[in-house]
This record gives structure tokens, C-alpha cells and sequence, in this order.
């Protein structure tokens, strides 16, 4: 007998990625500045003050043509 199981795995995070977080204290469109083993440092494409945080984030979507930064 079998079971659903969900599965996660990290996002592999590159550099002068465009990406946008959703429904989290991080949401928002962020630059990836730098990414380490365990850290990734995010840029604000508004205040371009950044942010290092451990690794965090699991993709869950890909948007292809997509506006970037969101105007809300």
C-alpha cells in the first residue's frame, strides 16, 4: 500500500535572478544578490538595500513573460 507524500526540496537560488516570494514576512519582488551553502543574499529592486537570510524558499511556480517588479 502506498501513501501520498509531499516533497520538498530546496530552490537552487542563481545570481540576478528576478524572483517574487508570496504569502510569507520576505513577500515581495527580490534580486538575488549572492547565494552561499546556507545563506542567500536578496536585493529590494526599489531601495536596492539587501538582505542576507538563511535558505529558505521552495518553488512552487515559474511565471514566463512576467512583470517584474509587481506594481501593486
Amino acid at each position: 500500500m502506498g501513501y501520498t507524500v509531499a516533497v520538498f526540496k530546496p530552490y537552487p537560488f542563481t545570481v540576478g535572478q528576478k524572483i517574487r516570494i508570496k504569502e510569507s514576512k520576505r513577500a515581495g519582488d527580490w534580486e538575488v544578490a549572492a547565494v552561499g551553502d546556507r545563506t542567500v543574499t536578496l536585493r529590494c529592486p526599489i531601495s536596492h538595500k539587501e538582505f542576507e537570510w538563511n535558505l529558505f524558499c521552495y518553488q512552487v511556480d515559474e511565471l514566463q513573460d512576467s512583470e517584474w517588479p509587481e506594481k501593486e
